[in-house]
């Protein structure tokens, strides 16, 4: 399952989650989270977010450019996240402007 989520600059402030309010964030069953890319904003490298499987930080990511992630813009992750558990990416160091656009990779384990 792909997940996806575009936030606007102006919402995407310091700890915000990138993933609330998506329907991926949780599932009733163990998944892993395969693979991760963060495009947007204004330039390469000018977000910062934190990947989270509830409480354990399990990697940090940087937007690899503006515009939309693909798949040649996934970092791998290969975390596994417990039934029930929420994923969480917070945002470490804002979008200048323009929105900022996460792609998540799952598999049901």
């Amino acid at each position: 399952m792909l997940g996806q989520t575009s936030i606007a600059a102006a919402t995407a402030v310091l700890d915000y989650d990138l993933a609330q309010n998506t329907e991926w964030q949780q599932a009733g069953r163990p998944r892993r989270m395969i693979a991760v890319g963060l495009k947007g904003s204004a330039a390469a490298l000018d977000t910062k977010v934190r990947i989270m499987i509830g409480s354990a930080q399990v990697g940090t990511i940087f937007n690899s450019g503006t515009g939309a992630p693909n798949r040649d813009d996934m970092f791998r992750i290969g975390s596994i996240c417990p039934a029930n558990t929420e994923a969480h990416f917070y945002v470490a160091d804002a979008p200048s402007t323009n929105p900022i656009n996460l792609a998540v990779d799952w598999s049901d384990l």
